[in-house]
């Protein structure tokens, strides 16, 4: 079997996602062949050796739909033998587009990949392309749906994270993300973003908010109370599915939760082959890789049980994990994956998160990828892991191993 490696890895800075960021003015496709134009440009590829691009988008609607990855691959310039492929595993489509990059790799159906993701949340209102899981009752009905804020609360009624848990995660989140700003820790990955006359209009993510603390998140009124205890009740259907709990405990809200954000990003994957034909050195290589089904009402405990199955499939315990890149989704996420493996904060995130600087779902499972490699390299440590829970049910994972 081939060895699949990561040759490069970037990404756009997070623009808010709301009428008023930075990037609300530019559509998925022109986004998307900005990235693709420079991993192309900083690597001086031959892009009619690249077997494909595999491009994880969620909304595939509108402007966002109809094979987006092939539109941006044309759009970029790419050799037009350069085939696209448009993936969705919800939250963990860009891993998962990672994923199966090296997997083809290792399985010699080709030498080189680029894989990524794109979301513009500004542009596409999460939830608009409809989910038969959520809008058709027979099934919402057999599988206790409900929305995954609640179930963020679930995990912590039945874990027992209080509102000071997650609030004190989430102000961690935010100090280390600005840190990692300020010592300039995402000079590697960071691509600043032009508009069509070439001017620049963002290179920082600008959802964080450093003055963050447990007062100001303490004013702020769990955001999934109403749905959960009001109309449509969702906190009764949880229960029937949980009759152990006898509550719901929302904790929940916008400043522990993920950011609605634009953005993308991509990663340059390939065989030994492949860096001997385009003179390049690799970065890491993509040890094993896991996704898994879970329970669709809780939803949000993915992470847990597709990292034991990627650490099976390594052959590794978690002591042989230096650092972990944990999607932010909601605070009880981190929490949960935290206490379910014994693993100290101090390993977990290193550079903050999505609370931080925002979740743009179908980019982010390739983001925080890249985080996790430059963090490899700046703290001379060896070996990561990267997971995201997903909606309706599923998680994925990824260990990657410094070359």
């Amino acid at each position: 079997m081939e060895e699949a490696y990561i040759y490069d890895s970037i990404r756009s800075p997070r623009g808010k996602g709301k009428s008023d960021g930075s990037l609300h003015e530019l559509t998925s496709v022109y986004l998307s062949s900005e990235i693709l134009k420079a991993i192309r440009d900083r690597n001086q590829l031959d892009t009619s050796i690249i077997d494909d691009v595999i491009w994880g988008n969620v909304t595939q609607i509108g402007e966002q739909g109809g094979c987006l990855s092939r539109s941006a691959v044309l759009k970029a310039g790419y050799c037009q033998s350069t085939p696209g492929l448009s993936i969705n595993r919800f939250c963990a489509s860009g891993l998962e587009s990672v994923n199966l990059a090296a997997n083809q790799v290792k399985g010699g159906a080709g030498i080189a990949y680029v894989a990524g993701g794109v979301e513009m949340m500004s542009r596409i209102p999460m939830g608009s392309d409809g989910a038969a899981i959520a809008v058709d009752p027979t099934l919402a009905m057999e599988t206790y749906f409900v929305p995954q804020g609640i179930s963020a609360d679930i995990i912590s009624t039945k874990y027992g994270f209080s509102r000071d848990d997650a609030d004190n995660f989430a102000v961690e989140s935010q100090k280390r993300a600005n840190n990692a700003w300020l010592e300039n820790r995402f000079k590697n990955s960071i691509v600043p973003i032009c508009d069509v006359n070439g001017i620049k209009i963002l290179e920082k993510d600008e959802h964080l908010r450093p003055d963050t603390t447990m007062q100001s998140l303490g004013a702020l009124n769990p955001s999934f109370k109403e749905m959960g205890q009001n109309m449509p009740g969702f906190d009764n259907v949880a229960i029937q599915k949980y009759p152990e709990l006898e509550e719901i405990h929302h904790i929940h809200h916008a400043g522990n939760s993920s950011g609605i954000v634009d953005g993308s990003a991509a990663v340059l994957i390939g065989n030994k082959k492949f860096g001997e034909i385009a003179n390049l050195k690799p970065r890491a290589k993509i040890i094993a890789t896991s996704r898994v089904g879970t329970d669709p009402t809780i939803m949000l405990t993915g992470p847990i049980p597709a990292t034991e199955r990627v650490l099976k499939s390594a052959k590794m315990k978690i002591s042989d994990i230096d650092i972990f890149e944990i999607n932010e989704a909601f605070a009880s996420v981190v929490l949960r994956f935290m206490q379910a493996f014994d693993v100290g904060h101090e390993k977990v995130n290193i550079n903050g998160g999505a609370i931080a600087m925002g979740h743009p779902l179908g980019a982010t499972g390739t983001m925080i990828l890249g985080t996790a490699l430059d963090e490899l390299e700046r703290s001379n440590k060896n070996v990561a892991l990267i997971s995201l829970c997903v909606a309706s049910g599923m998680g994925s994972s990824t260990i990657i191993e410094r070359v």
